[in-house]
């Protein structure tokens, strides 16, 4: 009962058609457009819901241990901040692991390349977890040891009791793992991959990192007191690198959304090549199925719902392939949980069908306006 769609259905599937040219070069331009759309509104939703629901207002380094008094009495006393976390901040490089070198055990790992923040702490920080291991004594004065991130760990192949060189300010110094403890950078809060005994390194020059935490209304007070009565200590603002980072990413996006859309256009130059070099075959058909009895109405839908399945099976194609190519990207790549967004799924196919139409509409009304005799005619 629905011949116009009987009509397309046996042209998409019979030989000779058009579905491996519309497919091909419609196909690879939305598959590159799917993938894109996909990473895009994964990092989007990243730096939109996955950060952390309190994070500092500034991130303030370079402070002079014997400035941080003075620094306390600057943030708490203001009565603009909330809270006001502090420590020690040295950087060193891992040299060793059991006295071979470290790359030889763990690696081209991206904690060996250069160096990474170091800290010491007489008692577990606050909210640390730890998931091996013991901290030591907070009076403990013994060799250096260490506890280390078990993420990284893990991925580095370490395990309690390794012995770890690490090249601080040109000294080697070489450590024990003790305990291990979870790490989230998530929390934009003060971490560490590295925490040693007090005893270790408070002897060394150094400098203290600080975060404080305060409303939006009052970033612009704390800042103004403290690079006034401290210009030597840097303040960093979480919410403009948060912004930077999200601007960003959205003009690499579009970068490679305008690449990805000239492929595009590219392949519907080629799909409008094929519907052309097509014309002659409709001219056929539409001939046959007029001699038939068939209404000028019945052939065009015939031909329309044709273009807009081949269209839409483009979509579906290189839905798949940008599904597939955008979570290898998330996991493998930007290691972050990857989340299929529907709504550019629908745009790609969508976009797919309508360009499959339009293409095939372009070349519908030739073959509709020639009489029936003539072509046969001229086939004979």
């Amino acid at each position: 009962g629905r011949p116009a769609l009987r009509l397309a259905l046996g042209a998409v599937g019979g030989p000779g058609g058009e579905t491996t040219s519309v497919v091909l070069s419609l196909g690879l331009g939305l598959t590159v457009l799917a993938t894109i759309g996909q990473i895009d509104a994964n990092l989007r939703s990243a730096l939109q819901n996955e950060l952390p629901a309190r994070a500092p207002a500034f991130f303030f380094v370079d402070i002079p241990r014997d400035q941080m008094t003075r620094f306390e009495e600057l943030t708490h006393g203001s009565g603009l901040v909330d809270e006001v976390n502090a420590a020690p901040l040295l950087r060193g490089i891992i040299t060793r692991i059991n006295d071979r070198p470290a790359r030889e055990v763990a690696g081209n790992h991206w904690v060996l390349r250069g160096d990474r923040g170091i800290t010491y702490s007489a008692a577990p920080p606050s909210g640390t977890t730890l998931t091996e291991g013991t901290w030591w004594p907070e009076d403990y004065s013994g060799p250096p040891q260490m506890s280390f991130s078990a993420e990284a760990a893990e991925e580095m192949g370490l395990k309690l009791g390794d012995m770890v060189t690490l090249n601080i300010l040109g000294r080697s110094m070489t450590a024990e793992i003790t305990s291990f403890r979870e790490v989230d950078f998530s929390t934009m809060g003060i971490n560490f991959l590295i925490v040693m005994n007090p005893a270790a390194l408070s002897g060394a020059p150094h400098t203290f990192i600080a975060t404080a935490y305060a409303p939006p209304e009052a970033e612009a007070g704390i800042l103004r007191s403290v690079a006034g009565a401290m210009p030597n200590v840097t303040a960093i603002s979480v919410r403009e690198g948060i912004a930077r980072a999200a601007e960003n990413l959205g003009n690499i996006a579009a970068a490679i959304r305008g690449a990805a859309a000239i492929t595009l256009l590219t392949g519907f130059v080629v799909l409008i090549g094929a519907a052309a070099a097509g014309e002659r075959r409709r001219a056929f058909e539409a001939a046959i199925l007029k001699t038939l009895g068939a209404v000028r109405r019945s052939i065009l839908a015939s031909f329309a719902l044709r273009s807009a399945m081949l269209g839409a099976a483009a979509g579906v194609v290189a839905l798949a392939g940008g599904a597939i190519a955008s979570w290898a990207v998330m996991t493998f790549v930007m290691q972050a949980r990857f989340v299929f967004d529907p709504v550019s799924a629908v745009a790609i196919v969508a976009g797919g069908a309508t360009a499959s139409l339009v293409a095939g509409l372009l070349f519908a009304w030739r073959p509709l306006a020639v009489r029936p005799a003539r072509v046969l005619r001229a086939r004979e």
